[in-house]
């Protein structure tokens, strides 16, 4: 039996490890660059998370539906409204249903934003990607496709 912390076959828990290593130090990275191409357009990696799940419902989300789609609790989903309803990205509306429901709709300020943001992460990935080749970035999308669709949901 191998040593913990001595190298073994592919798929051992010491190469494991490491590639959990690498993927985090790369995590951590992308989010370095993603928050400094954020930084000039005023908003928090966690703002454009929810100003584009705003903006993938076909019709105004409640705040509940934001909540569980970013698998948050609703509070946090308040914090964040508040901020974007506050820089003019997003309104609270009310349903036309039910007083007690509060929808989120995302303003034409919003869209721009989301426009420059996409642009923003493009050029992240840019950077990120940049040594690869096209056949490389083709594997790794294929295997961080099979990674992410092999995973079950979970709610931490």
């Amino acid at each position: 039996m191998d040593a913990p912390d001595s190298p073994g076959p592919p798929g051992s828990t010491d190469t494991d490890g490491m590639l959990a290593e690498q993927l985090l130090r790369l995590t951590r990275r992308l989010h370095r660059i993603q928050s400094r191409q954020l930084e000039p357009i005023d908003i928090t990696p966690a703002q454009f998370r929810l100003l584009r799940t705003v903006a993938s419902y076909d019709a105004a989300p409640r705040m509940a539906d934001l909540a569980r789609r970013l698998d948050v609790v609703p509070r946090a989903v308040t914090t964040l409204v508040d901020a974007l309803e506050a820089s003019g990205r997003v309104r609270r509306a009310p349903d036309p249903d039910s007083r007690r429901v509060v929808r989120v709709e995302i303003t034409d300020e919003g869209r721009a934003t989301l426009r420059s943001l996409r642009s923003a992460r493009r050029a992240a990935a840019e950077e990120i990607l940049a040594p690869l080749t096209a056949d490389q970035r083709e594997v790794l999308g294929g295997l961080l496709s099979a990674l992410v669709d092999g995973m079950p949901e979970r709610r931490c």
